[in-house]
């Protein structure tokens, strides 16, 4: 377990204030050892608990060129046919994936393929699963041209009332491979896949998933 990038620094100047408040307290509450315990006590946890957020676990890559792998670890939230406006302009079916804080947070492509379309909004913070966050809050979107078969495919990232912060690392007329890091959305959120209307779902609501390795659909 290697801890994420995007963490390191937070994590370098968390630990030095949290190690600077307990020093503090031992100077100024001498002999109050109940008090001192709990601060060092809450410390720990609270660094913990941000530690684990930011863990970025190896995944053995997929290597099935039909199949859409979920793009980050969470739950299924919506299954639904939806019309897609921004690029697309078609209906298609949407997967929504709810990331709780304590889900690994590191978002994956569902595919391999070229970049065709990327763009970042910015919007308000409304809850993830609240249905106009999808075009109402700050979000990225990302269109795929499948490397096999031509087929596009969106992948959009949504901050929620939590995450407040959108992080990616791909631009127009790159390349992406199936499970390859694409971006990063900090404590909670939400990610929509879009797939064709043919495409066999392969999962239900309420299924967890792991990004890069739980199958969300089968292109045909």
């Amino acid at each position: 377990m290697t801890i994420h990038k995007e963490g390191r620094t937070l994590l370098f100047w968390m630990l030095v204030v949290l190690a600077g408040i307990n020093f503090a307290t031992h100077q100024w509450l001498p002999g109050q050892d109940t008090v001192l315990n709990l601060i060092l006590l809450a410390s720990i946890i609270i660094y913990l608990l941000v530690l684990q957020f930011f863990r970025s676990p190896t995944i053995p890559m997929p290597v099935d060129e039909q199949m859409v792998y979920a793009p980050a670890d969470g739950k299924v939230v919506v299954i639904e046919e939806a019309q897609e406006d921004e690029f697309l302009k078609e209906r298609r079916k949407q997967i929504s994936i709810f990331m709780s804080p304590v889900n690994v947070h590191v978002n994956r492509s569902p595919v391999s393929g070229i970049v065709e379309y990327f763009k970042y909004h910015p919007g308000k913070y409304m809850v993830a699963w609240h249905p106009k966050a999808s075009y109402e809050n700050e979000r990225s979107t990302m269109v795929i041209r499948h490397t096999k078969t031509g087929v596009k495919l969106l992948v959009r990232q949504i901050a929620g009332a939590v995450a407040r912060r959108i992080k990616y690392y791909v631009k127009e007329g790159d390349p992406v491979i199936q499970g390859g890091e694409f971006g990063f959305i900090k404590f909670g959120s939400r990610v929509d896949v879009f797939v064709p209307l043919d495409a066999e779902i392969l999962v239900n609501i309420d299924d967890k998933t792991k990004g890069g390795i739980t199958p969300l659909a089968r292109l045909k």
